[in-house]
């Protein structure tokens, strides 16, 4: 067995990994990353966030040249060349991915391509793709190995069944597709599908879509999957799944108990993810897990092996990209320089990529009912927003949390079109501590989006110039 030694270990090549590694080698440090695929970029740029959103904005091509004719344009025999889009998803894929392994290069971080199991709390075994073994010894290591679709009990081996992965491949449109579950997954990889031209039922058990959002807020999203999705069935589940020569026979109940009997051709798992803790030798060391396998760590990061660290979706949490490379970065700074990050909870904006949007930061009014937290609400329509006229698009709103005594910004949702790219002003408001009385006075372009930011501070002080709404 062939040995080596390094002074930084990164077990997993995603963002919080490849983030980690590349500021670590930024500071001078000795950095080995074991990935189990050939190239790093893990489930975020492979099979996650970049394939995903390179076909949703395919979508929203698509859409748009249909909804065209609202203000006078008109497309005829518009056609998807499923090959051809396939292929500049991948190319998106391939940019991207050839352009992190030139960084590591450039940085001389080694990667080191197998399968990683803890020997011990300083030494592990990588099983490689030729089945040879090399050991590694380290002085500090960071598990960053993240996390995978979680499976459905009581499904007929079948090709025709998809996870979040395999949904991305986009082997084909189906006539009918069933999603099980409607998390923020289910909802765009649906919307992605019926966009593209399938007929998309979609089950979940729960009585409401995504209960972390507000309900005022998410009523904007409702009515667009309303039109979006042939049935949307919430509290409901798929009972029995039986393969027929056309697909699959799928018994769904309710919530009055009702039984119906749909045929589909595909069906897409969208139940959410399980952590990849189990086949890394972690009972070789302290390390500890909890009920559902997601690595015990600190508020540095630490395991119960000090140091070894963990991070990202394997440490669980919000399941993001943005939280992983973020963790990775803290992590090399206690590491390296023995920063201690800050106990305050971390603002970490959320997104769903749906059409419209819906993005938050902070305190939402749904969490702060829940903590019997006294606040001031405003919200801005977006039917009052001009910019949001001339595009067409008007379903959207702008929402403030708002602590009553210091008045300053303590949560932000916005729903509508690229409510992703306008939520850093309200994360950037919070972490400043911007009162709403600041939020007012910044001077916004008109006409744009992000001047429903200011108007919803204006709302606030019943001042707003295009909304007649005194305040109370």
């Amino acid at each position: 067995m062939e040995k080596i030694t390094t002074e930084i270990l990164i077990l997993g090549g995603g963002p919080g990994g490849y983030s980690a590694a590349f500021l670590a080698a930024d500071k001078g440090k000795q950095v080995l990353l074991i990935n189990d695929a050939p190239t790093i970029g893990g489930v975020c740029l492979h099979e996650g966030c970049i394939p995903s959103k390179s076909l949703l904005h395919a979508v929203k091509v698509l859409n748009d040249t249909k909804e065209a004719s609202a203000i006078g344009i008109h497309f005829n025999g518009v056609t998807v060349d499923l090959p051809a889009l396939r292929a500049w998803k991948n190319s998106v894929i391939t940019k991207l991915s050839s352009g992190l392994d030139h960084l590591a290069q450039q940085r001389k971080v080694t990667l080191l391509q197998g399968q990683a199991c803890f020997l011990d709390a300083h030494t592990v075994a990588v099983i490689k793709p030729d089945g040879g073994t090399q050991q590694v010894t380290f002085q500090n290591a960071i598990i960053a190995t993240g996390s995978r679709p979680a499976a459905f009990p009581g499904l007929p081996d079948s090709p025709h069944i998809l996870n979040a992965q395999t949904a991305l491949d986009l082997p084909s449109v189906p006539s009918k597709l069933l999603v099980i579950g409607a998390g923020y997954i289910g909802l765009e990889l649906g919307s992605m599908y019926a966009g593209l031209g399938s007929e998309v039922s979609v089950v979940e058990k729960l009585p409401q879509l995504l209960p972390e959002v507000d309900k005022d807020v998410l009523s904007v999203l409702n009515r667009q999957l309303r039109k979006t999705f042939k049935k949307l069935l919430l509290q409901s589940s798929a009972e029995q799944i039986t393969a027929t020569e056309d697909g699959f026979s799928v018994s769904i109940k309710d919530s009055r108990g009702s039984v119906t009997q749909e045929n589909y051709d595909k069906i897409l798992i969208a139940v959410g993810r399980k952590p990849n803790s189990t086949a890394l030798g972690l009972k070789n060391t302290k390390i500890q897990t909890d009920a559902r396998g997601f690595v015990s760590v600190n508020n540095q990061g630490q395991t119960h092996e000090a140091h070894i660290y963990a991070i990202g979706d394997v440490t669980g949490g919000p399941l993001l990209a943005h939280k992983a490379a973020h963790d990775g970065k803290a992590v090399i700074e206690h590491i390296c320089d023995g920063k201690i990050p800050p106990t305050e909870k971390r603002l970490i904006p959320a997104v769903i990529f749906t059409d419209p949007e819906i993005a938050t930061v902070g305190l939402t009014e749904t969490q702060a009912k829940a903590m019997n937290k006294q606040i001031v609400v405003a919200k801005f329509p977006w039917a009052a927003s001009g910019k949001a006229l001339t595009q067409n698009r008007p379903d959207g709103a702008t929402k403030f949390i708002i602590d009553p005594d210091s008045e300053k910004i303590l949560g932000v949702s916005i729903v509508g079109v690229g409510a992703g790219d306008l939520i850093m002003e309200g994360a950037l408001a919070i972490h400043a501590g911007c009162t709403i009385a600041e939020m007012k006075n910044l001077i916004h372009p008109h006409p744009t989006l992000s001047e429903s930011l200011m108007e919803t501070a204006e709302v606030f002080f019943g001042t707003c110039t295009n909304l007649y709404k005194p305040k109370r």
